[in-house]
């Protein structure tokens, strides 16, 4: 049901919960409490009953360690790019990686893209 949701409200509130998460993760570990998760959603409108919330909350703390990463959240509710996308970002990161190394510093990320 969770999944069906965003997937009607579209890249917007992904995106938003993203920058959401991002602020609210003061020491920037990329963990979210159950607190924090369920707060996530409620500013997003994607609020729930307790026992689906719990549910999503057993899926997601895999590791039982009353954290969930924000990367295995986006994994668990978007599930593995398809092929298209595999080989566009692939293609990208060939591009970004000038020395062939398999690491891209900052430095190189800044040559080719601008946020603004």
């Amino acid at each position: 049901i969770f999944r069906e949701t965003l997937s009607k409200r579209g890249v917007r509130v992904i995106t938003g919960l993203g920058k959401y998460f991002r602020q609210i993760d003061k020491n920037r570990n990329g963990l979210l409490s159950r607190a924090a998760l369920k707060e996530a959603l409620k500013v997003l409108h994607l609020e729930m009953p307790e026992g689906d919330f719990e549910s999503l909350w057993l899926i997601l703390d895999d590791s039982k360690n009353d954290t969930v990463d924000y990367g295995e959240f986006t994994h668990a509710i978007f599930g593995e790019m398809n092929e298209y996308r595999k080989t566009f970002v692939r293609k990208a990161y060939m591009k970004l990686d000038f020395s062939k190394t398999g690491s891209v510093p900052m430095v190189d990320i800044r040559k080719c893209y601008c946020a603004k």
